[in-house]
């Protein structure tokens, strides 16, 4: 089995998950990092014990080098990850993809330009309660899909968004409380439930100052197979609430809070619901973030590693690659342009 070299670029927050991670994976090791901030680059890469840039071109030509994950602010991904790709490394970004569009547009072209895989960051669908949601819709047990529900009340202080000089902002956050915080139940809702083919918005900045964009937002929405769904998103909900998803259909329900299964009931009980009900209730979350963003278990990163690793020893794509990874900041855009423009606004943009 071939042992894969990580390089990161961007040692922030985010860094600590993918190091824990990789350092929890057989066949992979951390080769180098990079920040663009000389301190930070120094601290992570000696106490991680490798070599250190601040120079991320330089380092993504290291020959040890297989696999470089983008922990950049969410705006600037793109040149990274096209850099990596050109350098013909496989690359990793975490979510969102990019802000805009055309900025995801450009790491997907580079990646596939290069013939490199490109894997996009959302943990939530690795663990076992959305795995199980997941199946239960494939195997058609939910029944005609009728609604799907995402709600993240979360608490961000004002501390939180005054600590970095890119929070907050459109063009390097390139959202708020949905673009950051809630994307990953966004994700988690339209894998469950399909395209989205309708949004209707209202966003606002209520309780946060010094920041562009919203800390509350709610969308009502279409899916493309007819069903319908609402979107909440704040980060000013004190003192923060854990993340759900509810998924309904005429012949069954399933309600997820972070990862604990809430309701698994459908008009068909089968063996193994009770089984799952007792597994997957009350025991399976991680922490989510709901008020602090290191609230947060690095178990479903190294999942989604694993699984990016196996995609590149089975010639296969990653579950979550570019084209996946683009789709929640689609939904999330459209909801901005309805809540800006006063009108519903239909998809793809």
């Amino acid at each position: 089995m071939k042992t894969y070299g990580f390089a990161i670029v961007g040692c922030g927050m985010i860094s600590e998950f993918h190091r824990a991670a990789i350092a929890e994976i057989e066949n992979a090791r951390l080769a180098a990092v990079s920040d663009v901030i000389e301190a930070s680059a120094q601290r992570v890469g000696e106490a991680a014990q490798v070599p250190w840039y601040t120079d991320y071109n330089e380092m993504v030509q290291r020959d040890d080098v297989d696999i470089v994950t983008i922990c950049t602010p969410s705006g600037i991904h793109q040149e990274p990850g096209v850099a990596a790709a050109r350098a013909g490394k496989h690359v990793i970004v975490e979510k969102p993809l990019e802000v805009t569009l055309e900025r995801c547009d450009a790491i997907i072209q580079a990646c596939e330009e290069a013939g490199v895989a490109l894997g996009a960051i959302f943990p939530s669908r690795f663990s076992e309660a959305s795995q199980a949601i997941k199946q239960a819709i494939g195997a058609n047990r939910f029944g005609k899909l009728s609604l799907g529900d995402a709600y993240v009340k979360w608490y961000r202080s004002q501390e939180y968004y005054d600590s970095g000089g890119w929070r907050g902002t459109w063009k390097m956050d390139g959202g708020g409380a949905l673009m950051n915080q809630s994307i990953h139940a966004i994700d988690l809702l339209q894998w469950f439930m399909g395209p989205v083919s309708t949004v209707q918005a209202f966003a606002d900045t209520l309780a946060h100052e010094r920041i562009e964009v919203e800390d509350v937002a709610v969308a009502a929405l279409r899916f493309a197979n007819g069903a319908l769904g609402v979107i909440e998103g704040t980060t000013a909900a004190y003192p923060g609430m854990r993340k759900k998803i509810e998924i309904s259909g005429d012949q069954g329900t399933a309600i997820m809070e972070d990862e604990d299964m809430l309701c698994w009931e459908f008009q068909e009980e089968k063996p193994e619901d009770a089984a799952l009900r007792e597994q997957l209730s009350g025991t399976q979350s991680s922490g989510g973030g709901a008020s602090d963003p290191r609230a947060i278990s690095h178990e479903n990163h190294r999942r989604q590693f694993v699984d990016f690793l196996d995609a590149l020893e089975e010639g296969r794509t990653p579950l979550v690659d570019g084209h996946e990874g683009r789709k929640a900041v689609e939904i999330i855009l459209a909801i901005y342009q309805s809540a800006s423009e006063g009108k519903a606004v239909s998809l793809p943009l």
